[in-house]
């Protein structure tokens, strides 16, 4: 028995080193999916968990969105107030996917993507949904502070709504969310929710529309 209990003694550091390291490589695995600048997922492990989260038989939007006048911020404040500006909208996207059961990704530049549960029924839901992306797009649109100077932020914001009784297609959701966001980025800013029955008709190149015009700072 003795001998036993010796033996099992001297495998548990083995043990615990090997828990160790298998938490550590974890970390480090899930950290190389994240974008470092805003802690959010990149475009992969987003569409991932976005395909998860639409398999479940409720109802959720699909968002896309980006920031208006962008590059004016880089050319009057310099890159690292625009990396602050980056890293705001993203913790602001991520701390309101929480709360509303929600995954956010960021795509690249500044342009960032999100999924949402969509709560209630008929036009409740629609009018839920309404609430929650002007609550978005106010919370986007608060200034930065950089080196003690405020930066105006203008965002524009394009939703698509997947029915729980509809087969989910998250590239065509994506691709309709981004349309609505062109078209608020065309108007000035603001957020779009594309009609329930509107589907995805453009030609697209790697799920964006074919030709798109750049979304930085070409519109106001």
């Amino acid at each position: 028995m003795s001998h036993t209990l010796t033996a099992l003694s001297a495998t548990l550091p083995l043990v615990s080193g090997w828990s160790v390291h298998s938490m550590w490589m974890r970390r480090r695995i899930e950290a190389a999916r994240r974008d470092p600048l805003t802690g959010l997922w990149t475009r992969d492990p987003f569409e991932e968990r976005a395909r998860k989260s639409l398999s479940h038989k409720c109802q959720r939007a699909v968002l896309v969105l980006d920031l208006n006048r962008f590059k004016g911020i880089n050319d009057s404040y310099g890159h690292a107030a625009g990396d602050a500006v980056i890293q705001a909208t993203g913790q602001r996207l991520g701390r309101w996917v929480e709360e509303h059961a929600g995954v956010a990704g960021r795509l690249g530049g500044d342009e960032f993507a999100a999924i949402t549960s969509v709560d209630g029924n008929g036009d409740t839901a629609t009018d839920n949904l309404r609430s929650k992306l002007g609550d978005l797009l106010d919370r986007l649109q608060a200034p930065v502070e950089f080196d003690g100077q405020q930066i105006d932020v203008y965002a524009s914001i394009g939703a698509a709504r997947h029915w729980r009784t509809s087969t989910a297609d998250l590239s065509a959701l994506l691709r309709l969310a981004d349309g609505q966001m062109y078209e608020a980025k065309q108007s000035g800013g603001g957020w779009r929710l594309a009609h329930p029955l509107a589907v995805p008709a453009m030609s697209t190149v790697n799920g964006r529309r074919d030709g798109r015009p750049g979304t930085r700072a070409e519109v106001a």
